[in-house]
């Protein structure tokens, strides 16, 4: 005999996969913690197998549990390739469309971007977050946002998940940062002449800081980081006033001309902005629009860029 599920509550087992504790799925649903544990001890009743198991001060999934939460998301990728099409047949582009992204593209291209959905869609209301790509991937999945841009440094996997849908938007030239003309360390031009060199780079762990080890460790060293932020406007600082060298994004070029010195790397000197949404709404009109609307801000971006270059470099 077929069992019988509610989609509510497998909604809240899929949730609890996603957000790892009863109390952050509580709090993601406005619901209380003993409401969640409740709704979840109904399908476990329901589907007739135990789907949690104490873990220490938690719970997790079990097998079964797992094997659920498979199917859970392909009904719900249908849910989202049936709304796609729904907003297709309407023929106008409307609702609220969510956006999480990291800081430089926030400063470099999300005005434009908004700027042009702002005009060609005027009833598609856009939300915009700034959030680390890693929580902000784990939110679209469960619906918080629905265009997440990341990025990707050259010789980084990217993430496999058939959940998720990556397109790669945008080619970020990284470049060899030295202080300007008249301060120590300006007339370096290559990572390897710096080994003696204070550093600032991204905290450690992160993935901009691994690719960086990297470039470093390929020239024969490790660097001597003293200073550590994710906030390229700080490290442009650093290195501007002489405390520091490293490793500057183009798109920090936007809206400002260089200020310090800036070298080309070799191969591998560069990253790439990614675009992910849920794969069952890549071809939802709002995603589409977006997708256009990124690509047409790059590219005005790129050409700002590659002339401020010309006249620095």
């Amino acid at each position: 005999m077929a069992r019988q599920f509610d989609l509510h509550r497998l909604r809240l087992l899929r949730e609890l996969a996603h957000r790892g504790t009863i109390s952050a799925v509580a709090a993601a649903m406005s619901y209380s913690h003993s409401s969640v544990s409740q709704q979840l001890k109904v399908l476990e009743s329901e589907v007739g197998v135990s789907l949690l198991e104490p873990d220490g001060r938690r719970v997790r999934l079990t097998p079964e549990a797992d094997i659920l939460v498979q199917h859970v998301e392909s009904i719900l990728e249908q849910l989202d390739q049936a709304d796609a099409d729904l907003a297709g047949a309407a023929g106008e582009i409307a609702g609220t469309f969510r956006i999480a992204t990291f800081q430089t593209v926030i400063v470099a291209l999300m005005p434009n971007l908004l700027t042009i959905l702002r005009d060609n869609h005027p009833r598609l209301n856009l939300e915009l977050v700034q959030a680390d790509p890693g929580p902000a991937l784990s939110r679209l999945q469960v619906g918080e946002f629905d265009l997440v841009f990341a990025e990707l440094f050259a010789g980084q996997p990217p993430a496999r998940s058939t959940a998720v849908k990556q397109t790669v938007l945008h080619r970020d030239t990284m470049r060899l940062a030295v202080p300007p003309a008249g301060l120590p360390l300006s007339d370096a031009q290559r990572v390897e002449d710096l080994a003696d060199a204070v550093w600032v780079m991204e905290p450690a762990g992160s993935p901009a800081r691994e690719w960086a080890d990297r470039i470093c460790g390929a020239a024969g060293f490790m660097p001597k980081v003293r200073f550590e932020s994710p906030d390229m406007v700080v490290h442009e600082r650093l290195v501007r006033g002489g405390h520091a060298v490293g490793f500057l994004p183009d798109l920090l070029w936007v809206e400002t001309l260089p200020t310090v010195g800036l070298h080309t790397l070799p191969d591998g000197g560069y990253k790439d902005i990614i675009g992910s949404v849920r794969a069952g709404t890549s071809h939802h009109p709002a995603v589409t629009a977006a997708m256009d609307a990124l690509h047409t801000a790059s590219t005005q971006a790129a050409d700002t860029i590659a002339a401020r270059l010309a006249a620095r470099l």
